[in-house]
């Protein structure tokens, strides 16, 4: 019998196992690296491109601050502008209430009755003043009563005093201002 070696053929074939194993190897390493840098480079520019995005949303939003900022400060001047045009238009509206007060005041004004002090605060009027009998400061509060200017007629005190050696009764009331009232006579006498 003839006796083969097979060992050179067994080691040719080895190493063309270990040669195909090394390339596929290297193939796959290849690969590897290749999507790595690839899948790198992807994110990278996906990441990049939300960089600029963000970017742009963070100059439009500071865009908008400036804008919102501006609003507020063009709300600011309207609200001022309309106090202010109130105001006047309050004005335009009472600029005659002091003549009526002042002409009401003298029609109702008893004989014998003499004011020291006329103040309004608001809507109520003070009025203190002199009096040689009680009975006319209640003719007075009836008269201020029964006006359309004046309404809510109080007492608020009465005291004798001595005023140029004479007695007086010294009194102090208190009266509202009938302002709806007002602007109705001031309608009616616009258009008389």
């Amino acid at each position: 019998m003839i006796r083969i070696n097979l060992l050179p053929h067994r080691e040719l074939a080895r190493a063309a196992r270990r040669r195909q194993f090394n390339v596929l190897l290297g193939i796959a390493v290849a690969a590897g690296v290749i999507a790595v840098v690839l899948g790198h480079g992807v994110i990278a520019a996906n990441q990049s491109a939300q960089d600029a995005r963000n970017a742009f949303l963070t100059q439009e939003i500071t865009r908008l601050d400036g804008q919102i900022g501006e609003i507020k400060k063009i709300r600011e001047q309207t609200q001022a502008l309309l106090e202010r045009k109130q105001v006047v238009e309050t004005l335009q509206s009472n600029r005659t209430e002091v003549v009526h007060l002042f002409d009401q005041m003298i029609r109702l004004l008893p004989d014998g009755l003499y004011l020291k002090s006329f103040k309004q605060a608001g809507d109520i009027i003070t009025i203190s003043g002199y009096t040689q009998s009680s009975a006319r400061v209640s003719t007075l509060m009836r008269n201020l009563n029964d006006s359309p200017w004046f309404e809510s007629a109080d007492l608020v005190e009465i005291k004798s005093a001595t005023v140029n050696n004479l007695r007086a009764n010294e009194f102090v009331l208190s009266v509202k201002q009938a302002r709806q009232q007002m602007d109705d006579a001031n309608n009616k006498g616009g258009k008389a």
